[in-house]
């Protein structure tokens, strides 16, 4: 029986974050909306939070709740800012992994550029209580 939960949670999973494949990787909505915002300057959790809407990780993760994966303050108060950390997490959400929050693996995102996915987790981390 447990056997069939995993599977059947994997299977979710992988479903789930696939659910974006459709989108072209032309569809910037909302990098078009965040450059084009009156001027301002975009700050690094602005340029995060956009990565974040338009890319998968909402299907899994929301800022205060645990879905498939952690809630982002979770994350957030589970490890410290600093260079060394950004880049370790911007490799994992690239990469994809398990171990660390549970049995369910993050699929992973080799589309995502190291920068983006480093802009990504700075505005994860900024979430911190």
């Amino acid at each position: 029986m447990k056997k069939t939960f995993v599977i059947f949670g994997l299977a979710l999973v992988v479903a789930a974050c696939n659910s974006n494949s459709n989108k072209s990787a032309g569809d910037s909505t909302a990098t078009t909306t965040a450059a084009t915002s009156p001027a301002t300057s975009v700050s690094a959790d602005t340029v995060g939070l956009a990565l974040i809407k338009k890319n998968d990780c909402l299907t899994c993760h929301k800022v205060d709740q645990k879905v498939i994966g952690p809630a982002y303050q979770d994350v957030a108060n589970k490890y410290t800012s600093s260079p060394a950390v950004i880049d370790t997490l911007a490799n994992k959400v690239i990469k994809g992994g398990s171990g660390n929050w549970g049995a369910i693996a993050m699929s992973p995102h080799p589309s995502l550029s190291e920068a983006d996915a480093q802009e990504m987790v700075k505005y994860i981390l900024s979430l911190k209580k």
